[in-house]
């Protein structure tokens, strides 16, 4: 029996991790977990599953929760996630967290012993060079869950690490991938969360149509498996079969392939190494598909991603700027104060902006996160008080 902390339960990832638990009890159970304002999903899964430890954002919440639940044990704030992902009873931390508020928690829970089971890429973009020697440092392993990386993982079964020559990272290429940059001028929030292949949250939906998450992804490849950025090639896949592939020295190219379902690579990371039957999920057909697609990413009409290669590339400080930037300017999108092409543009701009620091540690990320987050917010103010 594993048992798990999940940190985001009621999230996409969060609640398709509680669909795989609540089809293999007598191999899972959830421990501990985690939620931010949407109490009312948190109160389904509760009544889905007994889980004894709860944290929410708020202590208002945690109180009146503790109320209606006296069997339970509840936590809030940035203390009482600390607290359920390094339970002593854990054995795994499923990370489901968006954005830079799944860094503190991951570190801690490595530090405590306990495996990774990473969904918040964050993590990595922002940290990889703090994460990965205290994975090498407490000997935990560190799980991909995100589809591609799970895909690039499996795969890598099929030879040694000093074998591989490349990785093929895919995409669908989001809700705009047929739309000119001309089109785009005038996209919707709606438009953007129209995602053709994968039902994810709204972040990493925006995140998909502006290729940022594909190069959020490049960045979590690099360290996930120690390659150069150079080796590491986006190709947009519009039927999402193919969810990546490696390319060995001897040009054997080994690829994962199944229906877009992230139950899979959720299952997989909790039942390593070993596998498990996905209960109702839908079986890859490739005779009724027939054709699959693949092309590069245009890098002006997609110019999100060679900013990212730049900014891993660079390194030290400035994925960090990358990703707080990001987070900010996709928000702003979301609230309808900026245009889906300034996304990227703000992004851009901090970057440019930023003086490198190579080597920050936790407190300097923190810092810079804010830094990165306040320069958006300033920039779109300056826009709109120069066009009034």
């Amino acid at each position: 029996m594993k048992k798990i902390t999940v940190l985001g339960v009621t999230g996409s990832i969060g609640t398709q991790t509680v669909d795989v638990v609540a089809h293999h009890q007598e191999d899972f159970e959830i421990v501990a977990m985690s939620a931010g304002h949407n109490i009312a999903k948190l109160e389904e899964i509760m009544e889905l599953l007994p889980v004894r430890h709860i944290c929410v954002l708020e202590k208002a919440d945690a109180d009146a929760l503790a109320q209606k639940y006296p069997e339970c044990h509840f936590y809030y704030g940035a203390e009482g996630l600390n607290t359920i992902a390094t339970l002593e009873e854990t054995d795994i931390v499923l990370n489901a967290i968006v954005g830079f508020a799944g860094l503190l928690p991951t570190i801690n829970a490595i530090k405590a012993h306990k495996d990774i089971a990473i969904a918040n890429k964050e993590t990595l973009v922002v940290a990889g060079h703090i994460i990965m020697p205290l994975v090498k440092e407490n000997h935990v392993a560190l799980l991909p869950v995100d589809s591609e990386h799970s895909a690039i993982w499996q795969s890598m079964r099929g030879g040694q690490h000093g074998e591989v020559s490349k990785i093929l990272l895919t995409c669908s290429g989001g809700s705009f991938r047929d739309k000119s940059l001309e089109e785009l001028k005038g996209a919707t929030v709606e438009q953007a969360l129209n995602h053709p292949n994968w039902n994810m949250g709204a972040k990493i939906t925006i995140d998909s149509a502006t290729l940022i998450n594909k190069g959020l992804e490049v960045m979590e490849a690099r360290w996930l498996f120690d390659v150069d950025y150079d080796d590491i090639e986006v190709l947009i896949h519009p039927e999402s079969v193919l969810h990546s592939a490696v390319e060995f020295e001897d040009t054997a190219v080994i690829g994962q392939m199944g229906t877009p379902d992230m139950r899979l690579p959720i299952q997989y990371a909790l039942s390593y190494p070993h596998r498990m039957p996905l209960v109702n999920a839908k079986r890859l057909s490739l005779a009724d598909i027939g054709t699959l697609h693949f092309k590069r990413p245009d890098p002006e009409r997609f110019k999100a991603l060679p900013l990212a290669y730049r900014a891993g590339k660079t390194g030290g400080s400035m994925p960090c700027v990358f990703n707080g930037a990001n987070e900010m300017a996709n928000a702003l999108f979301r609230e309808g104060k900026i245009t889906f092409l300034e996304i990227v543009d703000l992004v851009e701009a901090a970057m440019n902006a930023h003086e490198v620091e190579e080597n920050p540690n936790l407190d300097r990320l923190i810092v810079i996160d804010e830094w990165a987050r306040d320069f958006v917010l300033k920039k779109v103010e300056e826009l709109h008080a120069a066009a009034h």
